[in-house]
């Protein structure tokens, strides 16, 4: 990966517990140094709203942006 590239961009879909704040949000994966996504075992991902608020959410709600 470039230096120059972007983070990969989701939307969040959210489930019944998430804050109607949060559901449907456009947000960016936090990368590594080696530009990998930071992932956790159980499938969670890292990423920050554009509010910038920084939360580790389902990886199976997050829609990829085109």
């Amino acid at each position: 990966m470039s230096s120059d590239a972007r983070p990969p961009r989701y939307t969040y879909r959210g489930d019944r517990f998430t804050l109607a704040a949060l559901r449907g949000q456009p947000c960016e994966a936090i990368t590594r140094a080696d530009g990998k996504c930071v992932r956790g075992r159980n499938g969670s991902m890292l990423v920050k709203f554009t509010t910038g608020a920084v939360h580790v959410v389902l990886g199976r709600q997050l829609r990829k942006l085109l």
